[in-house]
């Protein structure tokens, strides 16, 4: 029986034109960006808004049920467990996590709108997202490339698929990587805590709860090598997204897109892979 091309293609065949691709996405993307500098337009034009209704206890109780749905999950699981496992539980936490966190939000008094679960015109997000892609992805895959020769990426995915490519395996990752994280994270780095932060700096402008949500977002996927390093950037393009249209909608695409290029990337590789790819998971 032949081998399937898709697994035994050298990386070359298709290395060269991911970055050409990639490349000429920065280039479209900065060339938008620089026009509408030129004519003095915001990068992105705001969104009115209002204060969250939450406080900073609200924001700490949402952490403190995300840990504990994880020690659950781990006392369940036990010691070393199958990585399929360990993905499936990681999925069940954020989707259960992020549901919690809605449910007590909206409690509290918070409206879609708060949540920044309303989008605005959804065309125009998604070419929002599109144009802050080409902006940060090959930048910060670069980076990501140079800094795993430092200190080798670790995640479990990369670890499931290089002994995994089936079906339910690639499914499995898609619904955590592509979908469930950036719902959750965007929700609540994007949105809960920025969107906290935001308030107590008094000011809805402040670049500090940015910065701030932006730091948080990069130290919770340490442990993945020094991915926390470009994760920072990213973190900041999406945190002034979430601000400027006071929705996560457009982050939650940007994000999903950046998981996805990463899961595309990592399944490209026909042999297990030392990658350079670095995702917001």
């Amino acid at each position: 029986m032949p081998a399937d091309p898709a697994l035994t293609a050298e990386p070359a065949d298709w290395l060269g034109w991911a970055v050409a691709v990639a490349v000429i996405a920065f280039l479209a993307a900065a060339g938008t960006t620089l026009a509408r500098l030129r004519r003095g337009d915001p990068l992105i034009p705001a969104r009115p808004q209002r204060p969250v209704p939450w406080q900073g206890g609200d924001v700490l109780l949402v952490i403190v049920a995300y840990l504990q749905l994880t020690l659950l999950a781990g006392a369940i699981l036990g010691r070393e467990p199958a990585i399929d496992r360990l993905l499936a539980a990681n999925l069940l936490i954020i989707t259960a996590a992020t549901g919690l966190a809605i449910a007590w939000l909206v409690g509290r008094g918070a409206t879609r709108a708060d949540l920044g679960l309303v989008a605005g015109d959804l065309r125009a997000d998604a070419a929002l997202a599109a144009v802050g892609l080409g902006l940060v992805l090959a930048p910060l895959l670069a980076l990501a490339a140079a800094l795993n020769a430092l200190v080798p990426y670790d995640h479990p995915v990369v670890e499931f698929l290089t002994g995994r490519r089936d079906l339910p395996a690639v499914g499995l990752v898609v619904a955590t990587a592509v979908v469930a994280a950036p719902i959750g994270e965007e929700l609540f780095f994007r949105r809960v805590l920025q969107g906290w932060l935001e308030k107590v700096f008094a000011d809805g402008q402040s670049p500090l709860a940015i910065v701030c949500s932006a730091g948080a977002f990069a130290l919770a996927h340490q442990g993945q090598g020094l991915a926390y390093v470009p994760l920072f950037p990213l973190g900041l393009v999406l945190g002034f997204m979430a601000r400027q249209t006071c929705s996560i909608v457009p982050c939650i695409i940007l994000h999903a897109l950046f998981n996805a290029v990463s899961v595309g990337l990592l399944l490209a590789e026909p042999v297990p892979p030392p990658p350079a790819e670095v995702a917001a998971w």
